[in-house]
């Protein structure tokens, strides 16, 4: 199997910490890179790939792959642990380590299998069926846990593997085989839902967007802590152009607003909008009238949880549908991980009380003789 911020007291300004990662020789930029002697094929399995033809899980396999070679450790020492859906094919895909669990609850095997092995790198792939519906309660443990696994939500707001029903994720009044009225289910907000589990690290990229998509991955890689990233992923077969407004070129400057920790929030084809704070409801306003300036727009600060509550929740509102939709690392704090937590208490326990024997254990206290 596979080896291996402190929040600020204004919701406004960011800190003046970068929140840690874990040791890498590599450099920020991707061009500067040195040779770590991998290539995304390293990672390419002999598996035929069966995807649909035009699915956005072909473009997250490539680049996860790319991320893969990038960090430079060897395929052994990667584990991919997926439950049920057309997302959690992904093991057979990737040549490393990977177990194909059951229904929701990859990231349970995975809390198992990191306590376990913390040498080794754990990421967990799920969809939105797989990791809010049947999975949503080992989804909220793993992420409150801070179990330090990278999750890859792939979000197309449909159920594939079985054919076109509702998801948790499918938009109100969403008509469906299993809804042919419209759903009456209000839609699951995956990064406000990690939020409110106490998730130290929230991102979302998309699958039409490879380059941003590797490095926010790669962000999440080199968090200590669960690291929850949610992909839009087009189903080009039930739910085709899901999330086109946000992905094509026509659209996506408008509607799409990728924040970066210490930068004004700015978007628009000719960074012309921008983002700036109206009490505490994010309004957008225009850069080109002489009314506003970039020094008014709102600063993202990854470790601020205010302006995380506001970047999760700025498209639920209807009232705001001109607010265009957050992409990046919307927050990444600092806190001791359960894998770490329990290690420690057990080598405390070890040192207190010695080794300890299953023995002894079973047959101490009050026993019982079955006749």
């Amino acid at each position: 199997m596979a080896d291996e911020l402190k929040t600020t007291k204004s919701a406004f300004k960011p800190a003046a910490v970068k929140p840690a990662v874990r040791p890498s020789t590599q450099p920020e930029t991707r061009d500067e890179e040195p040779e770590t002697g991998y290539t995304w094929r390293d990672f390419q399995s002999d598996q035929d790939v069966r995807w649909c033809p035009g699915c956005g899980d072909y473009a997250i396999l490539k680049t996860v792959q790319r991320v893969l070679a990038e960090i430079g450790r060897p395929p052994h020492e990667h584990v991919f642990v997926s439950g049920i859906g057309c997302s959690s094919r992904f093991p057979y895909y990737v040549s490393t380590y990977g177990m194909h669990t059951i229904h929701g609850r990859a990231t349970a095997v995975a809390t198992g299998l990191k306590v376990v092995r913390p040498d080794l790198a754990v990421w967990v792939i799920t969809g939105d069926g797989d990791g809010l519906s049947i999975g949503g309660n080992h989804m909220l443990h793993i992420l409150r846990r801070n179990v330090d696994v990278q999750i890859l939500l792939f979000n197309n707001q449909i159920y594939g593997l079985t054919k076109g029903q509702f998801s948790p994720t499918s938009e109100f009044g969403k008509i469906t085989k299993s809804s042919p009225y419209g759903s009456a289910d209000w839609p699951v907000n995956p990064a406000a839902f990690a939020l409110g589990a106490g998730a130290t690290f929230i991102a979302r990229g998309m699958d039409r967007d490879p380059n941003h998509l590797a490095t926010v991955i790669r962000r999440a890689y080199e968090h200590r802590g669960a690291a929850f990233v949610e992909i839009y992923q087009n189903c080009n077969v039930f739910n085709d152009g899901a999330f086109f407004v946000f992905t094509e070129k026509e659209t996506k400057p408008q509607a799409a607003l990728f924040v970066e920790h210490g930068k004004p929030m700015v978007f628009g084809a000719n960074r012309d909008k921008g983002i700036r704070l109206d009490g505490l409801k994010p309004v957008v306003v225009d850069l080109t009238d002489g009314k506003w300036s970039v020094d008014d727009l709102l600063v993202h600060d990854e470790t601020d949880e205010t302006i995380a509550f506001l970047l999760t929740r700025m498209f639920d509102d209807p009232r705001h549908l001109e607010l265009p939709r957050p992409f990046g690392v919307i927050r990444a704090v600092q806190r001791p991980t359960f894998d770490e937590v329990m290690r420690q208490q057990i080598e405390r326990t070890i040192e207190a009380r010695g080794p300890g024997d299953l023995r002894t254990l079973l047959f101490s206290g009050e026993t019982w003789t079955v006749m």
